[in-house]
């Protein structure tokens, strides 16, 4: 066991003063131009200092497929957070360093709010805390470095301050400028071009914008007092090296949207301080305001916006300046120029939940489920913590709004931050209800064992067995090419280019019973009065009734995702034909009922329901289209025999 002179030891060997100084470096305006001069990067804009830091961890190229990709190893393998590592979001990742590197040359995004955009659990926040953490230890490296400057105040000598230093008497800056903004635009814009012919084209330095309103007001005030004397008033400036840090509120800003009423642009551009307003006689001297909202916090380095859809309207407008212009208007002073990068990240919309109607998951939110299923909510199921601490599908009984009082209780989690009505309960990892400031893990559900397969005792699937179809796990074509987009959950389609026909697969025997008639309805007509389409591989039905057509398009129309049309048929009859274009429908006929006259035969997939389903409700199912196809005055033969078949079930 170490003795404590052991460890102090240690804790000295590790916090070295000489460290500890180089870090918190502190000089004259000369000596910081000495500095620039020989390190034209301590000046870089916010954008290209980030974009910097990431590529100073390095990089690889993999291939995905036959593209090309970078890897950046500041993401997947951080040596500051490795428990943040973000995997498998290679693509996207190297898309956004992409934006980066164009804000960093000012091709245009540096103008832009860069939006993170994706369902819960897609790595949004994960990768923006990596980038705060990156800009803090990249601040502490002799690459990163980055300076500010504070102010001897009006009222003290500069030579009596060099003979006894105070730190406690300066004036800070602050929003933590760039020192060469001290220096007049017009002289400032010959020493950054002389500057520049030396630098590369991507390493260019520009420093645009002019003093805050307190150090403008410093400034205004020493060069009266001197007469114009600029060097008598660089005397009393200060220059001292920059350490970001979101906990110490230096160069990394954090803004989340809360409840209306309890919030205003304020927080984002700072407030008067009323205190103040007695010392010096008024609301609009800068000394007597507080430029310490997130957007001033935030200069020279990041600032995050979290769920940023959700912001009200007055912020947007903030927003919008900050990010077009580089500007923001603290109350009663004139816009002020910021520097930083302004990424927001948000869920798709509100956070989406699974649910399953009539058999078929889905995802959608509680308002798309309070308008859908408000009035009646039968056939729906939700997600749920049932008493035997298992996640299973339960049936909603209502859906209802509530008065909302305007207070939210908020508990912060390693995967985020949850907010909830003191109306509404939330469960712990153990299925206990608790309370924000008890500090729990809250439940989440992180595998669905069965959430999106149907129980076997119930369910139907009519794609299962049939060559060419993909459903929603499945996300490359035959050939490994690419699909547009994946099924929805109980739908498949055919894996062909630009095949876009969905067609429903999965059904509940006790749930599903309409869409069952729908389905057998279209399947009892075609075995009767269709046939494969030999020119685009489709079904067309005759009929002489054109509203029996109707009625079996429409069916049609509820399994899938087409549509059909009805025209007249040859001039030698007075039929109809239905064309049901979809080749995903007409495979799924052929497999079950055949696809010529004499080898046609009833579906076989309702016979293999087990005893548990009630037979009346397939009998029902196909009573529907064995009745309508009845009045058929085509194939009487053929459907006599299916009509037996029927009558067996």
């Amino acid at each position: 066991m170490e003795t404590v002179p052991d460890v102090l030891t240690r804790v000295q060997e590790l916090l070295r003063p000489e460290s500890y100084r180089k870090l918190h470096w502190e000089g004259t305006f000369e000596e910081y131009l000495q500095i620039f001069q020989q390190n034209p990067r301590v000046a870089r804009s916010a954008f290209q200092r980030l974009y910097d830091m990431i590529l100073s961890y390095g990089y690889e190229w993999i291939e995905d497929g036959k593209d090309q990709l970078i890897r950046y190893r500041f993401f997947y393998s951080p040596p500051f957070a490795p428990e943040d590592a973000v995997y498998g979001l290679e693509r996207h990742l190297m898309q956004l360093v992409n934006i980066f590197k164009a804000a960093a040359r000012g091709y245009g995004p540096e103008r832009r709010v860069i939006l993170l955009h994706g369902p819960v659990g897609s790595s949004k926040s994960t990768i923006v805390r990596l980038l705060k953490r990156g800009l803090e230890e990249y601040s502490k490296t002799d690459e990163g470095a980055l300076y500010s400057f504070s102010w001897i105040p009006i009222e003290i000598d500069p030579d009596d301050w060099y003979r006894t230093p105070d730190s406690s008497v300066l004036h800070p800056c602050p929003i933590n400028e760039e020192p060469l903004k001290l220096i007049p635009t017009e002289v400032r814009d010959v020493i950054l071009e002389e500057v520049n012919r030396r630098l590369p084209d991507d390493q260019q330095i520009f420093v645009e914008g002019d003093l805050c309103p307190p150090c403008r007001f410093m400034y205004r005030e020493l060069m009266r007092k001197y007469q114009g004397d600029w060097n008598r008033v660089i005397r009393h400036v200060r220059v001292r090296r920059l350490i970001l840090s979101e906990k110490d509120r230096v160069g990394i800003g954090t803004f989340q949207p809360k409840d209306e009423k309890n919030q205003d642009s304020t927080e984002l551009t700072g407030d008067i301080n009323y205190r103040k307003i007695a010392i010096y006689g008024s609301d609009s001297d800068p000394r007597a305001f507080n430029f310490d909202g997130e957007f001033c916090v935030a200069n020279r380095g990041l600032i995050e916006f979290i769920e940023v859809l959700k912001l009200d309207v007055a912020f947007l407008y903030d927003l919008l300046g900050a990010s077009q212009e580089h500007l923001i208007k603290p109350k009663k002073f004139a816009q002020t120029y910021i520097d930083e990068v302004i990424i927001g990240h948000s869920v798709a919309g509100w956070t989406p939940i699974p649910y399953r109607f009539r058999g078929v998951p889905g995802w959608a939110t509680i308002e798309s489920l309070y308008e859908r299923f408000a009035r009646d909510p039968s056939g729906l199921e939700v997600l749920a913590w049932d008493d035997a601490g298992r996640v299973r599908w339960t049936r909603v009984r209502s859906i209802f709004r509530h008065r909302f009082s305007g207070d939210m209780l908020t508990t912060s989690q390693k995967w985020g931050v949850v907010e909830t009505t003191p109306n509404h309960a939330i469960y712990d990892r153990d299925g206990h209800v608790f309370y924000p400031e008890d500090r729990h893990e809250i439940l989440a559900v992180r595998r669905f064992d069965e959430p999106f397969v149907a129980e076997s005792v119930r369910a139907i699937d009519v794609v299962a067995g049939i060559e060419g179809f993909v459903t929603h796990e499945v996300r490359l074509a035959v050939g490994g090419g690419p699909m547009t987009r994946p099924a929805r959950p109980g739908w498949a389609r055919l894996a062909l280019p630009r095949h876009a026909t969905e067609v429903r697969a999965i059904y509940d025997v006790v749930d599903d019973e309409d869409a069952l008639k729908d389905l057998i309805t279209v399947l009892v007509w075609y075995a009767s009065e269709g046939h494969v389409n030999g020119r685009n591989g489709g079904i067309v039905i005759t009929q002489s009734d054109r509203n029996e057509l109707e009625r079996v398009r429409a069916a049609y129309q509820r399994i899938t995702t087409g549509s059909g049309f009805i025209d007249v048929g040859a001039k030698t009859d007075s039929a109809w034909r239905l064309y049901l274009g979809s080749q995903a429908i007409a495979r799924l006929a052929v497999h079950h009922c055949g696809k010529y006259s004499h080898h046609k035969r009833l579906a076989g997939f309702p016979l293999r329901a087990t005893d548990d389903v009630p037979r009346p409700r397939l009998q029902r199912a196909y009573e529907d289209g064995r009745v309508a196809a009845r009045a058929s005055a085509y194939r009487v033969d053929g459907f006599a025999r299916l009509s037996g078949a029927v009558l067996r079930i």
